[in-house]
This record gives C-alpha cells, sequence and structure tokens, in this order.
C-alpha cells in the first residue's frame, strides 16, 4: 500500500539527533521507518554547495530538492520517491512556473505543452504587486507530475512580520490559483506540507480562552485573511460571509482530518523552546489534501505524533492497493509509474537511469559521476516481480478529459493513460552504459506493531497521543544534546507555533495561545 509522508524537519539533518533516527543515520533506514513511498520534507535548511552524497544518492530513490537563492539556511524543500514503488513523469520547481529546469534557460511554463505540469496562475488571478520571481526564489515549492496525480509539496511562509504579510499572502493565491487551475484542467492533484495556517478552532490549542483574552470573536479569528483563503480551498471548511471571486467553490479534501473528524489534540507543531509538546500544547499546521476524485482512493491518514526529530511531526496518508477508475479495480502501481513500467501490478521493466528527470538531484554533475562510478560496482540482480492479480487493467486507448473546469469528477482510465503516455522523452537524459543503475528490490514495509531493536513502541504507534506505554518527551535526546539542536534550529526557524500572527498560534509555556498581529 503506497504511502505518503510529510514532514517539517526543521533541517534535514535534525532528525538524526533523536532516536529512531540516530541508530543508523541513514535517510534510507529513517524511510523504511516511516514505512514511506513518497516523502516531502520541509525545511531542509541547505543550500547547493552542502549536498551531499548520503542526501542524494540514496540507493533504490529519486530525489527532487527545491532550495533558497540566496538566503542561507533557510526554507528549502525536496521529495523522495522509491523507484521500486513509483516515478514521477514530469517535475517542476516553484508554483509560477517561471523557474528554468536545470541546464535550460526555458521556463517551465515556456516548454512544449506534453513537457509542462501546467495549471499555471495567471495575471488575473494574482494582484499586480505580487512580485512572482522572489516568491519563487526561497525553495518553497517541487510539484512532481505522476499518471494518477500531480503532487505539491510547499512550505508556506510565516508571518515572522508585518512586512512579511504581503508575501505570505501572495504566496498562499498562487497556490490556490495553481492547484484550482490544474483541477480545472481535468487533473487530481495532492498538496501536501506545511501550511502555516491553522484552519479551525479544533485545531489549535485553547483557543476559545485565548479569543477572551485578546477580545477577540471567533468570527474575527476565522476572517484572517490567510485563514479565510485557506478554508475557500477545502471542502468543509468554514467561510465566513461571501465567497472570494475565482473562488467559489471547494476543490480540497482535508484527508486526516476525514478520517478525524473530531478527533481534538491532533496537533503537528509544538513550541520547543518552551517545551508544549510532552503536554501536547500545539497547532495542526501541516496537511496532506487531495482532490475530490481521488479521496476515496485513500484507506488511511494520521499523524506520528510519537516520532521525534523536529518541532513537527510526520503526517501520512496511504493510499489502497487497489483503486476504483471508471468502477473498475486497477493497481495503484499502475498509475504511479510511466505507461508500461507496471501493469496489472506487476512491473513490466525495471526503473533505470533512462527514467531520471532533469529536475532529478541525481543528474547534478558532481553526484552524476559519482552515481556511475558506484553503480558499476554495486549491480544486483534484479527482483523478483510480484505475482499479478487478477484485476481489471487500466485499458490503452486515449480519448481527451470530459471533466468540466470546475467539476470534481474522479480520474477515469482515458486521461489517466493519455498523461502517463505523453511524449516526455525530449526531457529525459540518455543514459550510457557507464550510468548503469542497479536494479532495486521492494523495500519491505516495517509493520507499526512489530518493532525493531531498542525501539519502543510509541514510535510506531501511529494515532492517539495516549499511545500504550507511552511517556511524553521519555525518548527524545539527552537534555543536553537535545538542548542544543532545539535552540540552534528554534533560532533559525522560519515558523513554528512560536511564531507570532493573526492567522497562526502561538504556544505559551502556560499551554494558551497569542492572537494578535506582530
Amino acid at each position: 500500500m503506497p504511502r505518503i509522508t510529510t514532514w517539517n524537519v526543521n533541517g534535514i539533518r535534525n532528525p538524526f539527533g533523536y532516536q529512531p533516527w540516530r541508530e543508523k543515520r541513514t535517510f534510507e533506514a529513517m524511510f523504511d521507518i516511516l514505512e514511506a513511498d513518497i516523502v516531502i520534507f520541509q525545511e531542509t535548511k541547505i543550500q547547493r554547495k552542502d549536498l551531499k552524497d548520503d542526501m542524494v544518492l540514496i540507493p533504490g530513490w529519486d530525489v527532487y530538492f527545491s532550495l533558497p537563492k540566496y538566503k542561507k539556511g533557510y526554507s528549502g524543500v525536496v521529495i523522495y520517491t522509491r523507484n521500486a514503488t513509483c516515478c514521477p513523469i514530469r517535475a517542476e520547481e516553484g508554483i509560477f512556473g517561471i523557474l528554468c529546469p536545470p541546464d535550460s534557460t526555458t521556463r517551465f511554463r515556456d516548454l512544449p505543452e506534453e513537457q509542462q505540469i501546467g495549471g499555471y496562475p495567471t495575471a488575473e488571478q494574482l494582484s499586480s504587486d505580487i512580485d512572482e520571481a522572489t516568491l519563487d526564489s526561497e525553495g518553497r515549492c517541487v510539484i512532481l507530475e505522476f499518471p494518477a496525480f500531480v503532487l505539491i509539496g510547499t512550505y508556506s511562509p510565516a508571518n515572522r512580520d508585518e512586512s512579511r504579510q504581503e508575501f505570505r499572502l501572495g504566496y498562499l493565491s498562487a497556490l490556490d490559483a495553481r492547484v484550482r487551475n490544474l483541477v480545472a484542467a481535468g487533473k487530481q492533484v495532492i498538496l501536501t506540507g506545511d501550511l502555516n495556517v491553522s484552519r479551525s478552532e479544533i485545531d489549535t490549542i485553547n483557543l476559545s480562552e485565548q479569543l477572551r483574552k485578546e477580545d477577540m470573536t471567533m468570527d474575527d479569528w476565522m476572517a484572517v485573511p490567510s485563514r479565510r483563503l485557506f478554508n475557500q480551498l477545502l471542502f468543509e471548511g468554514q467561510v465566513h460571509g461571501d465567497r472570494d471571486p475565482g473562488r467559489e467553490q471547494p476543490v480540497l479534501w482535508d484527508i486526516c482530518r476525514c478520517f478525524h473528524p473530531d478527533r481534538k489534540g491532533m496537533f503537528t507543531c509544538w513550541d520547543t523552546k518552551r517545551n508544549t509538546r510532552p503536554a501536547n500544547n500545539g497547532a495542526r499546521i501541516d496537511y496532506l489534501l487531495c482532490s475530490a476524485g481521488i479521496k476515496d482512493w485513500f484507506i488511511d491518514s494520521n499523524i506520528q505524533e510519537g516520532l521525534h526529530g523536529s518541532d513537527h511531526c510526520p503526517v501520512y496518508g496511504t493510499l489502497g492497493d487497489t483503486v476504483k477508475v471508471d468502477g473498475q479495480d486497477v493497481h495503484t502501481l499502475d498509475l504511479l509509474n510511466p505507461r508500461g513500467m507496471v501493469e496489472g501490478g506487476k512491473r513490466s521493466r525495471e526503473w533505470s537511469p533512462k527514467d531520471l528527470l532533469p529536475m532529478s538531484a541525481k543528474l547534478i554533475p558532481e553526484f552524476d559521476r559519482r552515481r556511475s562510478i558506484r553503480d558499476m560496482f554495486m549491480k544486483k540482480p534484479a527482483a523478483k516481480a510480484p505475482e499479478k492479480m487478477t484485476l481489471l487493467e487500466p485499458p490503452d486507448t486515449l480519448a481527451e478529459s470530459k471533466t468540466e473546469p470546475d467539476s470534481a469528477s474522479a480520474p477515469n482510465h482515458e486521461t489517466l493513460s493519455a498523461r502517463s503516455d505523453q511524449d516526455y522523452t525530449m526531457m529525459t537524459p540518455q543514459a550510457s552504459p557507464a550510468m548503469y543503475y542497479p536494479q532495486q528490490s521492494p523495500q519491505p514495509h516495517f509493520s507499526p506493531f512489530v518493532m525493531a531493536p531498542h525501539m519502543p513502541a510509541a514510535y510506531y504507534h501511529p494515532g492517539s497521543w495516549a499511545a500504550p506505554g507511552f511517556v511524553p518527551g521519555a525518548y527524545m535526546v539527552d537534555s543536553a544534546a537535545e538542548g542544543q539542536a532545539t535552540d540552534q534550529d528554534s533560532n533559525d526557524h522560519d515558523d513554528g507555533v512560536h511564531d507570532t500572527e493573526a492567522g497562526h498560534s502561538q504556544v505559551t509555556s502556560e499551554g494558551g495561545v497569542s492572537l494578535k498581529e506582530e
């Protein structure tokens, strides 16, 4: 069952100071503990020069970075994909499509249509004072397209001071427009990451009490521009007053909330300086959202509050092994790989370097050379393909999508088939024999209830805050090491529940929230 996991790690190496990550200190082991097939990290806080082999040349994984162009130790988003499970057909960086692929001077939005992901915000959808180049320069978004859906991994700006308010709203407006345009074009969308906004009262600690202290009403709090914009994007979002032009209809479901509609305390971010995590005084600002056509594809979604390593915790969503397309059961792996790679749930051909997209960090020259040399000495036999299940397969017919611009209809065979059958080979580098990449066997998923040695049960408990045998804070690193990590990271942290804004809660030492704007 393919799993998508998002996590604001507050520094890409930060988790390795905590259990269970510090046992092996490898990303490969981390991804297996997360049981993930697609991993989205926010706040990597590195630049191009800081990339190392262990971040890029992970056996069996591909990787796509968006790094800040100017600021150091700031922001950054990366998406890792497990080759045994999925392989994207297109990849882009940024919201607006104004950046260029590596080694190219042509912007993503100016590429031939069959090479674009599409859905780029138009001038009519954005205010005139939005600086597209600046918004896309901070390493805040990676977009991958699979035959089944477009995956957007993002890190939304925080409201650290008044000068960033317009920047933040500009980014959220552009993100809203990109998602709506993709859905209107007939594509399914998964939006995931740290959006730096709590959507409702249940997602913030002690809100009612603090509203009284701040002399605010619930309507005032819900009317904060960032929250109002976010809720207009969501089904079941609470929108006070008339909707904005162009946002008349919701387009995304909050998957984790769908599985836990009334659960309180389902927080994803805490103030580590004030040590509010043991008491669970936090906020939910990390999300996995999807368009209506693939909502029923998810069979589970939850937070993993027992996993430490950041001031945020991971959030995951799990897709079924088979999904309904046009009323037929289709293997999910068929829809997560290019046409002809997996058919009927059975691998027809192995992943190879020819499947790398220009955005892949493995093609950065210094890593490309070392990857080629390493692979010659690490050649492994191909993994045995799983037995074919007797389920219906997607047809090979090619037809245009019938999805209306504002509809939320489910995907059909024709649109998925067409999407995976596009001629995107012009974007694919050709590999020489020296670039042979070893065949990777599928990584086994860890059962949440089968523990590795020396790992407490709380690490693997996927749901309740009061996990069996779980003592809050008991499995964190020693106080000296923890203080060194969290204090340093928090100083650089662009946002957490300690940042003050009208649209974002500040968890205080008493567990309250400050709601005033800076």
